[in-house]
């Protein structure tokens, strides 16, 4: 809950608290299971999410519990970098697919968090905790990291202020170290982040560009650390990367089209 101490929470505060109590681990919830993790009175919550039923932004099922409604799907949809984006970028992540039979996944960035937009993987791929819609800190991420070092100057500052959220050992918390990294990533045009989410996985990144030339989104694919060189797979990463940005219409990815890029 988001509330501002200098107002009490209006209806929209409380209809927003009410769609956020639900998570991945906690797609169904009981009206009192709502009721509590939204941090309002049952009688308001019951009232609420009738509305919303109506609405088509909850479902209720046949045991009374409820869910998040497609209709909620629909407006998501809409998003900057949503449809459209990845619409773009699916045929370029399939063929990365292809090529690696590992986890493939389009992100962009949300304040000091990355967002998964999208996501391609099989059933031999390392297992990752990343799911479309789902979020990580982006200091840890190769995606997220892509997206720090393009970011603009106030947004960087603000995740090098910390603090950074520590997963494994491998993690970066330190603000020099990250600094660093962002810039490498700025001067080399990928990242590789290895066991930085979890110790099995490392992950190699690189930025998409829209028409503007800005970075609006990264990509990746996620392998095993174990018996992997990661930069076997920058040249099919940044390829992939180059060729969403072409379709976005990036003035860069279109120069570079006939040789290499700095992307």
């Amino acid at each position: 809950m988001r509330h501002s101490a200098q107002r009490p929470p209006s209806v929209v505060d409380r209809v927003l608290d009410l769609l956020g109590a639900f998570t991945a681990e906690r797609p169904r919830l009981t009206l009192s299971e709502l009721s509590r993790r939204a941090g309002l009175p049952l009688s308001t919550t019951h009232r609420l999410a009738g509305e919303l039923v109506r609405r088509g932004a909850l479902v209720r099922d046949e045991t009374g519990g409820y869910r998040v409604g497609l209709w909620l799907w629909e407006v998501a949809s809409l998003a900057p970098h949503g449809a459209e984006l990845r619409e773009s970028a699916m045929p370029f992540l399939e063929d990365l697919y292809e090529a690696t039979h590992q986890n493939v996944q389009l992100a962009v960035l949300d304040g000091a968090e990355v967002v998964f937009v999208e996501r391609i993987s099989g059933r031999g791929a390392v297992n990752v905790m990343t799911r479309v819609g789902g979020r990580l800190p982006a200091h840890a991420t190769g995606v997220g990291q892509v997206l720090l070092a393009h970011a603009p100057a106030e947004v960087r500052e603000e995740v090098l202020a910390g603090p950074l959220k520590t997963f494994t050992p491998k993690t970066i918390g330190s603000p020099a170290r990250l600094r660093q990294v962002m810039a490498d990533v700025r001067r080399d045009g990928y990242a590789i982040s290895d066991g930085q989410i979890e110790l099995i996985a490392l992950s190699v990144a690189a930025p998409v560009r829209d028409a503007t030339d800005d970075v609006v989104a990264a990509i990746s694919v996620v392998v095993p650390a174990e018996g992997t060189d990661p930069r076997t797979l920058v040249p099919a990463v940044r390829a992939a990367a180059r060729g969403i940005s072409r379709v976005l219409g990036a003035p860069r990815a279109l120069r570079s089209s006939g040789g290499s890029s700095t992307a």
